[in-house]
């Protein structure tokens, strides 16, 4: 954090939009200010896009004011969004210093109440003062006057700049009220804290304690949001330790929080997997951060060239699938008598849990989802291939399933090694490498990762007579398994003469008609 001159202050804001914004308000006879985000960033010396303003007066017929005042100065009609029935507008607009676009949204000065069912306030309106009351965070509830007279001047009311130089979220008023009118000001707060790497204050904290049952009336969409901004931090785990610690956890995320706690008979316990899924998700964190360090890839691209870029969202949704890679451990735990507590068949029945927790959160449905699952499935495959001998089959097999997302596998993979026991890690890290260079290897020379099979179910339908039915699945399958096994190579005529000959020994006559009713 930086301390601003008055000054310094006039500079940072001496910029064409925030001109147009002042002039047109001493035009109107009107007071207006920069808040929020805006402000506080300036002060992080972090960047930031979006400008909240506050007019006292109407937050509409000012968009509307500044979008003509910009147009007559730059040629440049800006989009303006209305949002009547929150007294709210926006404008987008683009220039030189801002060629992405640049939003400004104005909301005019109010105060809020609000009713217990529901998030949404009853609005009136009110003053600078009363819109500052309303905040979320004092850090939040730094304003900028942008009126000649004033330009420049910090209204802080609350003290939030000395928040900020402590690394404190508090709220502005009580926090069992600001909590309770708007449940989703309690994942703000942590959402904040984690992006921040600030310390929540006391009574507030509690307040989130007091008041976590209120969480349940947020919808699915905002959880979500939310959920994502927090992940997106430089260190998550501190958003989903906090989310445990005030009792949010099990609300919105039962299947984490199942995670956490240690079972013990005859003095035996199992390990804390919440602790140590926070444990995954950071080495996962880090390895993003130094992929020269951490991050591999298994081989270049068919033709030589560098392989295709992945989705952007993937280093995002990697994360989701650290933080759920052993969702399914509460489900198949078990105590044996021999070998202690076992987790047999949890990353399968973690795999079926991905798709109704996302569905519940309104994360998204589609490829991002799919991708989630596979991890999820198959984080267990390279850790029991460096466990047992590494054959060529198993590599095969791995580089089959996982495709253009072996690389994030092994990333995840490698992450969950978190033992204590350092021989025995030493031991996994070891036998890791070789999965490495055999995963590179095989690559290199059978082209496992995204193989097309060389003969696909309508050629053998058609070259064995076969109509839609299980033998053409059995003949496939027989010759996907022969491939990845290393019995045949992955050639057309080679994969044909095999299935001729499993086709004998079906009793599927070659050349003859094996039609079935």
């Amino acid at each position: 954090m930086r301390y601003l001159t008055d000054e310094e202050l006039r500079q940072r804001l001496s910029r064409p939009i925030f001109e147009v914004i002042g002039q047109t308000a001493d035009d109107r006879g009107e007071e207006c200010y920069v808040i929020g985000g805006w402000v506080r960033d300036l002060f992080l010396e972090r960047p930031s896009k979006d400008i909240d303003c506050v007019v006292v007066g109407s937050g509409v017929d000012m968009a509307q004011a500044v979008a003509e005042r910009w147009q007559q100065r730059t040629g440049r009609r800006p989009h303006v969004a209305y949002y009547r029935n929150f007294g709210t507008a926006q404008i987008r607009l683009f220039d030189d210093e801002h060629p992405e676009g640049l939003e400004v949204e104005f909301v005019g000065a109010r105060r809020e109440s609000y009713n217990r069912g529901s998030r949404k306030p009853v609005v009136e309106d009110g003053t600078l003062e009363d819109d500052q009351n309303r905040r979320d965070f004092t850090i939040n509830a730094m304003a900028l006057c942008l009126n000649r007279d004033r330009f420049g001047e910090l209204v802080d009311p609350f003290y939030g700049l000395e928040d900020l130089e402590d690394g404190i979220i508090r709220t502005p008023l009580d926090p069992d009220i600001t909590f309770s009118d708007d449940p989703l000001r309690m994942l703000r707060c942590i959402r904040f804290a984690t992006q921040l790497n600030f310390f929540i204050e006391e009574e507030t904290f509690d307040a989130l304690q007091n008041n976590a049952e209120r969480i349940k009336i947020i919808s699915g969409e905002r959880i979500c949001d939310e959920l994502n901004k927090m992940m997106a931090a430089p260190h998550p785990s501190k958003g989903w330790m906090d989310l445990e610690r005030c009792g949010l956890l099990p609300l919105i995320m039962p299947e984490v929080a199942a995670l956490e706690g240690v079972e013990t008979v005859n003095g035996r316990g199992h390990k804390d997997n919440f602790y140590h899924t926070l444990e995954v998700l950071e080495n996962v964190v880090k390895a993003q951060a130094d992929p020269e360090k951490d991050a591999w890839h298994v081989a270049e691209a068919e033709d030589g060239e560098a392989a295709e870029e992945k989705p952007e969202w993937k280093w995002l949704y990697l994360r989701w699938a650290a933080l759920l890679h052993d969702i399914g451990k509460p489900r198949s735990k078990r105590w044996d008598s021999k070998n202690g507590w076992t987790f047999h068949n949890h990353e399968f029945i973690g795999k079926k849990m991905v798709a109704p927790l996302f569905r519940r959160l309104k994360l998204p449905m589609d490829e991002r989802m799919k991708y989630v699952e596979k991890l999820v499935g198959l984080h267990m495959r390279p850790i029991a291939i460096a466990d047992d001998e590494v054959t060529d089959s198993a590599v095969r097999r791995l580089l089959f399933e996982a495709g253009d997302d072996i690389d994030d596998l092994m990333t995840l993979c490698s992450a969950d090694i978190t033992s204590k026991n350092l021989v025995k890690k030493q031991r996994f890290l070891h036998n890791f490498e070789i999965v490495k260079q055999k995963l590179v290897a095989i690559e290199e020379k059978d082209r496992i990762r995204n193989m097309k099979l060389p003969v696909d179910g309508e050629e053998i339908m058609q070259h064995f007579h076969l109509p839609p039915c299980r033998e053409v699945g059995v003949l496939k399958d027989a010759m996907k398994d022969a491939i990845l096994d290393g019995e045949i190579a992955n050639e057309h005529d080679e994969a044909l003469r095999f299935m001729e000959a499993l086709a004998e020994k079906l009793g599927l006559k070659f050349g003859n008609n094996n039609n079935k009713e």
